[in-house]
């Protein structure tokens, strides 16, 4: 069987914000086996990463050019622990959303000068609001959102400290610590956002591939004529042993060890096994390192998730390698491309409670009804809901201190008021609601009444609500209501799910949507 590959390239990044050679900077090692089998070597230092990346497009695209396939082992994390592209970029995204919005805000030099503190900053206040997860930082930093010394907030309910591939290998120290000997953090983000502007190169566009995120934990087979022929992996130089100290730089013979080892693994026919990831995974750990996480190349050891008793059943356990998993299959088999960018993360929750990809078709909103829900909420609206489980299901700590949710259908009044009125409870508890409904979010999951009896006191001249979250469910009325709500003529902004379809926990699903994007 033919080698895998027919050149590797191991890179050895740094978070340097000067020029620098020698100990502690930028070493790539390129080991090509010429068609003969002749191993040919070639060893730079650049002293900027600004060079590092010109050099690895020029020799990567004469690679490809000679149809070669090469193996570019990166010494930093691909990925963060599970969650944190969630926090970041939304309900729904993954490594792929990160890495854009971490291109998008990080600024380097040609001569290393760089914003690495400031964008962790940043990334701080929106998860936490102060100094977490990302921590450490030289003096000269005074920004209160980055503190010198780790905080005791990581955990299940936040964000994990390490990813399971970290804690496979216990060495890599926290991508999260951005400062200080040994750590990641500041290479990560800087390395992150010069592999994301490597692979949309025009000389490499469409011929390269980042593993595990884009080819998935499976043993590897050489890809095909036109297939890619760049294979991007994160990699950990100091899990081989060096021997005896010597003159020569570290940094340079660890790359040059390392593009040896997988060279003869590969000759061997023992590397395509690796990227299949270590033995024993379950369903929890796979999905949070092909979606969030990543995984190094080579680390075999065992890995542990949060469930401490073996069971007979393979399930994932933690919370947010669930939401990962989940939002990554919506994202496969639902049909979002016609729903506005702006729509997406709420159809994705609406799709999410309701467990069901197919009703993306049916859902229908006016084209500014996000804007208007974010607005209305920024500007401390109410949240009138229709029934207490809608009420129940909405996650309160995402909303702004001042926001109330208020449900009036248990109010004594209510009984008095429907006989009064001729129509049911539901549509009474609406009436309770004009002393507060102008400029409100109203949430309708239950009763289509209730949709009706505001649309009726709309049509009456009554107060205007901000937006209305259409998702009464059932057989009579239901479907009719919400295309009242459609074809309404008051131009009131507005969200509803088409058909019989709806309920509580579809309508809590789409608030949650609006008040998780606002907070973060």
């Amino acid at each position: 069987m033919p080698p895998l590959f027919d050149a590797y390239l191991i890179v050895d990044w740094s978070a340097a914000s000067l020029p620098r050679t020698g100990a502690d900077s930028i070493w790539v090692h390129l080991l090509e086996r010429d068609d003969a089998g002749v191993i040919h070597e070639r060893q730079i230092n650049p002293s900027t990463r600004h060079a590092a990346s010109a050099f690895l497009a020029d020799v990567l695209s004469d690679l490809v050019a000679r149809d070669r396939v090469t193996l570019v082992g990166c010494d930093f994390a691909f990925g963060y622990p599970a969650g944190f592209a969630n926090r970041i970029c939304g309900d729904g995204a993954g490594w792929q959303q990160l890495w854009q919005a971490i291109d998008q805000r990080i600024e380097d030099t040609e001569e290393n000068g760089n914003n690495r503190f400031a964008v962790a900053a940043a990334f701080n206040r929106e998860v936490s609001g102060g100094a977490f997860p990302f921590w450490s930082c030289p003096r000269g930093v005074t920004d209160p959102a980055i503190a010198v010394k780790k905080p005791r907030s990581y955990g299940a309910d936040t964000l994990a400290e390490f990813r399971l591939t970290d804690r496979a290998l216990r060495g890599p120290k926290s991508v999260w610590q951005l400062y200080g000997a040994g750590s990641v953090g500041s290479q990560t983000l800087l390395g992150i956002a010069h592999l994301q502007r490597l692979r949309r190169h025009p000389w490499l566009a469409g011929g390269a591939r980042i593993w595990p995120f884009e080819t998935g934990l499976r043993a590897l087979e050489r890809p095909g004529s036109d297939d890619w022929r760049v294979l991007f992996a994160e990699v950990y130089p100091s899990m081989l042993p060096l021997g005896e100290p010597t003159d020569e730089i570290k940094d340079a013979r660890q790359v040059a060890a390392l593009a040896k080892h997988f060279a003869s693994l590969d000759t061997a026919g023992e590397l395509a096994t690796m990227f299949g990831g270590p033995a024993g995974l379950n369903a929890e750990a796979r999905a949070r390192i092909e979606t969030d996480e990543g995984w190094i190349l080579g680390a075999m050891g065992p890995v542990t998730t949060t469930s401490a008793n073996p069971s007979r059943y393979d399930y994932i356990r933690e919370p947010e390698s669930i939401y990962a998993a989940s939002f990554a299959t919506i994202r496969a088999e639902a049909d979002l491309a016609s729903i506005p960018a702006a729509l997406q993360p709420l159809a994705i929750r609406v799709i999410h409670a309701a467990g069901d990809p197919a009703i993306a078709s049916r859902l229908v909103a006016s084209h500014e009804a996000v804007a208007a829900g974010h607005a209305a909420l920024a500007a401390g609206a109410p949240i009138l809901v229709d029934t207490a489980m809608v009420a129940a299901g909405i996650i309160r700590r995402q909303l702004p201190a001042t926001t109330r949710v208020i449900c009036t259908l248990a109010e004594p009044e209510v009984a008095e008021t429907a006989r009064a009125i001729g129509n049911t409870r539901s549509a009474a508890a609406v009436e309770l609601w004009r002393p507060m409904l102008d400029g409100a979010i109203v949430v309708v999951g239950n009763a289509p009444t209730a949709l009706f009896h505001l649309l009726e006191i709309i049509d009456a001249g009554g107060p205007r609500p901000a937006l209305i979250l259409g998702f009464p469910v059932g057989f009579v009325g239901a479907a009719e209501s919400k295309e009242a709500l459609i074809a309404h003529d008051a131009g009131i902004p507005f969200v509803a799910l088409r058909g019989r379809r709806g309920g509580s926990a579809i309508a809590a699903a789409a608030v949650n949507a609006l008040t998780g994007r606002l907070s973060s």
